[in-house]
């Protein structure tokens, strides 16, 4: 090969490998849970006997209120983490929830990616649903997800801004697609043990709700809720977000 084309090919793999490495390093930082590269969030204190149920993508008008019938029956309360147009479309289910003792969070308008969303929509996605959220129960929304746990500088800078504390988690599964519930509490429970032998509290999140379907089957995240309760409650603490802050 002549010396000044492979030189030229050097160069241009080089670059290449910086081009990837940058673009894997935005997705670690944009995406990943423990990422702080993009901002702090609250995920969990050291704290390993107490658990944080978390609920996302919901109000749902079917399932929403089976989530909150087991989360009565053991005397536990949980935060959710609720889109705004879902919100918009239950204003009475909102109400229960916070009527019932449990937290609520804002978790977007309508579940964009947020690490690739404009300023403007950013602040208006997080705006217009922390006020349809006051609206209906009347009390500050003091806590944010952002929807896939997606971020940028932008993101948790508007969310402090608006007096909203960012929030991840260190124990999910994928209970939105996930038709078993056994599978579901098996994979958080292997989760949690570990983060309580390590010292940890854990921020479980669980979905009540669905971003593309407003009436998702969310069966199997009731009953891995409930399985994970009756698992735990005997030697755990049950807290809301708050508890933390």
């Amino acid at each position: 090969m002549n010396p000044s084309l492979a030189n030229e090919l050097t160069v241009a793999l080089g670059a290449a490998g910086v081009v990837g490495l940058a673009a894997g390093g935005f997705a670690y930082a944009s995406q990943w849970p423990g990422s702080r590269i993009f901002g702090e969030a609250l995920i969990a204190p050291r704290r390993p006997g107490e658990l944080a149920l978390t609920f996302d993508d919901g109000p749902n008008r079917d399932w929403t209120p089976r989530m909150l019938d087991a989360l009565a029956i053991a005397h536990v309360r949980g935060t959710f983490f609720l889109l705004g147009e879902r919100a918009q479309a239950e204003p009475d289910l909102v109400r229960n929830i916070a009527s019932a003792g449990h937290l609520i969070g804002n978790h977007s308008w309508d579940h964009p990616n947020l690490a690739h969303t404009s300023v403007a929509r950013i602040r208006e996605q997080l705006h217009r649903t922390r006020e349809t959220l006051e609206q209906a129960v009347g009390t500050r929304v003091r806590f944010f997800r952002p929807p896939y746990g997606a971020r940028r500088p932008a993101v948790f800078r508007i969310a402090r801004e608006m007096g909203m504390t960012p929030v991840l988690w260190n124990a999910m599964t994928s209970d939105w697609s996930e038709p078993s519930a056994e599978r579901i509490a098996a994979a958080l429970v292997a989760q949690v043990d570990k983060l309580r032998k390590n010292g940890r509290a854990v921020n479980i999140v669980l979905h009540d709700g669905g971003h593309r379907d407003a009436i998702a089957n969310r069966k199997p995240s009731v009953t891995a809720a409930a399985a994970l309760i009756a698992r735990y409650k005997p030697t755990c603490r049950f807290v809301t977000l708050d508890a933390w802050v």
